[in-house]
Formats: C-alpha cells, structure tokens, sequence
C-alpha cells in the first residue's frame, strides 16, 4: 500500500499560480447571464453562468485562504475580509451612486425609483430582501443582480472562520470529505424545504439553498491542496479530467441553450430544485478542475487566450454589475431587440472597463499597499535571513503532516 499523498507545498503544486483558463471562464459564464437577461428565449438556461460563479467562488476563496494558511501558519481574518471588501465593494458603490443620480435627473428613465433597493444591495442582503425577509419581497430591478453578491458575501462571513476551526483538529483531506459532507446536508435541507412546498424565491434566493454549491468548489479547492505534481493522485486526476472535463463542459454548454428552470409547482419543478442546483455545481467543478490540471488542453488554451481571460480578470465582476441597468434603461429608448442588445453589450463593457481603470484598480492598489505590509511583516536584512529558514522549515512540516497550526495562532 503506498504513502498517503501529502498536500503541495506552499508556492507550488496545484493551488499556486494564477489560473488563466478560469479567468476565461469567468468571460463564458457573464456572457451567459448577459444572453439570459436579454435574449432569454434563445439562452434560456444562461443564468448557469450563476452556478458556475458560486463553484469558482467557493473553489478560489479557498484557494486563497489555503496559500496564506500553509505559507504563513496562520490567516488574519480582519486582513482578509479588508480586503474582499476593497475587492467588492467600491464598484457596486459607484453603481448605486450613478443609477441614483441618473434617476434623479431623469425621473423619467428606468433608473428612477431605484433609491429603495440601494441599501440592501450595498449592505449585501438582496437575497434576503428578494425572500420577503424584512417585508414584501422585491425583485431589486436595475440591482437585482447584486442578491448573488449577497449570496457569497454571507458565506465569506462564515467559511474563513469554519475552514480555521475544522482545520485545527483535522487534517486537509479530513476537511475536504467534511466539506463535502456539509454540501449533502444542504442538499438535503433543500430536499425538505421543496418537500414542504417552499416558495421558488426562498429556494432560489437563500444563503442555504445556495449553500452546497459554494461548498463543492471549496471541496475541490481542499482536494488540490492534498495533491502534488508527479504524484499518483496527480496522474489519476489528470487521466480523469480527460475524458470528464470535456462531457461537464459539453453539458453545462448544452444546458445554457436548452435547459429552462422551472417556475411552476410540478415533479419537474420538485425534481430541480431539489437536485438541480447541486448536478450543475459539480459538472461546473469537473470543468474547473479539468482547466486547472490540464492548463495545455485544448479547453484550457482556448480560456487562457487574452481575448477571454483578460475581460474575465479585469471586467466579469462589473460587467455582471452593469449589464441589466444598462439593458433596462435601453429598453424605451431602443425599439429594435438586437440593435438594443448590442448597444447594450458595447456600453456595459465601456462601463466596466471605466469601473476597473476609475474606481476597483485605484482602491485596491491603495488597500493592499495598506494591508499588504501586515500580512507579512517586512524584517530588515540579515535578521530576514536568519528567520527564513526556519519559518520555510515549519511551512514544509505543516504541509507534510497534512496540518495546519491551531487557529489561536492566526
């Protein structure tokens, strides 16, 4: 029987280096969701695009987490919420900031009255909102989108804390299959709720119901971290993800032009909603973990391409952000469908690209250059010689024994 594969170390193996294939699906799955919301008849299944960001969200914030955890024995929660705020926050602020004042100055246009639905999307509760939670469910109109942001600002609040605690008394492969087993706990939860005839915005729009997804990328991130190049359970993947990266990609693709979710009470509505949600997270974790072990496959090639990773990395985020407004307020002014959608696929990637280079590129430059410094403490010369040794011995006997330090030490 062979040796227990042991996680990779920190700054190489699976999880280290950016993954340029999934920043080009990040481009595939906005698209989708822009294709839903404009052309529905004819991509009525683009709002996968969704359950493709919570798997990549839930498989990247762990991804993250791990890297720092097993490079520096220790995570700083306020550091790194910090920083997901300076990530998040300042573009969704400056959408609700123009569609405000656009609607102030235009009362007439589709962006006024939208002044009720900016605290719930700046304080990362439309989901709850759009539930009927705090009183009459809304759909959020021009900021509906934002209740996907709420969804996994709420888990961000939670899984950092989690994944320290669980990391603490068990080793990475121990967390992964618990991990695992908290995403079928809320399959089954979801099961009782449309056992029990839970209205489709609870299912749709709950933290909980959406819970699972979120869970099985973050699997698939505590997987990765167990494996290293070279090794048995490498070449097993790798062999794997062959033959399975290509049917999860053909499916989820198929599904975007074929697959209408249900909105009517039924066995087929029951059927989805219970299992649904889960299926399509895991072909979109069999993709994303396909892309990640064979970044020279063709898929991965294609995805990495600037045309595609480049807009995935500097514009998905606002371009899901602006895309609807943009769409909405077009809608009176522009009779024709696909001279309005194409206008509003030009605008909306102005509009983004104006966000990333005038708000999201200044923020996060001014926060990290804060907060980097405290995530590793600069030692001045030979006293940072004389530290690094050890501190790379400690990192490399942690990631051996498949451990981490106590979460006290964080």
């Amino acid at each position: 029987m062979s040796a227990p594969e042991r996680p990779a170390a920190p700054g190489g193996g699976l999880i280290s280096g950016r993954k340029h294939a999934l920043d080009g699906l990040r481009t595939i799955a906005v698209a989708g969701v822009f294709f839903f919301h404009t052309v529905t008849e004819l991509v009525p299944g683009g709002s996968i695009g969704v359950d493709v960001f919570f798997t990549l969200s839930g498989f990247v914030i762990t991804l993250l987490i791990m890297k720092e955890y097993l490079a520096t024995g220790r995570l700083r929660l306020g550091i790194f919420y910090a920083k997901r705020l300076a990530r998040l926050w300042p573009a969704l602020l400056a959408l609700c900031g123009v569609i405000v004042t656009v609607g102030l100055v235009f009362p007439a246009s589709k962006w006024a009255g939208q002044e009720s639905y900016v605290l719930p999307a700046v304080g990362y509760v439309m989901n709850l909102a759009r539930i009927g939670l705090f009183s009459e469910s809304i759909a959020g109109e021009t900021l509906g989108p934002a209740w996907t942001l709420a969804v996994e600002e709420q888990f961000y609040l939670v899984w950092p804390l989690l994944l320290l605690v669980l990391l603490r008394f068990w080793k990475v492969r121990t967390v992964a299959r618990i991990t695992a087993g908290l995403a079928a706990a809320f399959l089954l939860e979801r099961f009782v709720l449309v056992l029990l005839g839970a209205p489709l915005n609870r299912l749709y729009n709950g933290p909980d119901t959406r819970a699972d997804e979120l869970l099985i990328g973050c699997t698939l991130a505590l997987v990765f971290t167990t494996v290293t190049h070279g090794s048995r359970s490498h070449e097993s993947l790798r062999n794997a993800a062959r033959w399975a990266g290509p049917l999860a990609g053909t499916a989820l693709l198929a599904a975007v032009f074929l697959l209408k979710e249900p909105d009517t009470p039924g066995l087929w509505f029951s059927a989805f909603w219970t299992a649904g949600p889960t299926v399509l997270s895991l072909l979109s974790a069999v993709l994303i973990g396909s892309l990640v072990l064979q970044p020279a496959g063709f898929a991965g090639r294609v995805l990495s391409h600037p045309w595609l990773a480049g807009p995935g990395r500097d514009l998905s985020y606002a371009i899901y952000l602006w895309h609807l407004p943009v769409y909405l307020l077009l809608m009176p002014l522009v009779p024709s469908l696909w001279i309005r959608v194409a206008l509003a696929a030009a605008l909306t990637v102005l509009l983004a690209i104006a966000s990333h280079r005038l708000v999201e590129t200044p923020v996060r430059r001014w926060a990290n250059a804060r907060l980097e410094p405290a995530v590793v403490p600069p030692s001045p010369g030979r006293s940072a010689e004389r530290t690094a040794e050890p501190t790379a011995e400690r990192g490399r006997e942690l990631v051996a024994a498949g451990r981490v330090p106590a979460a006290d030490q964080a």
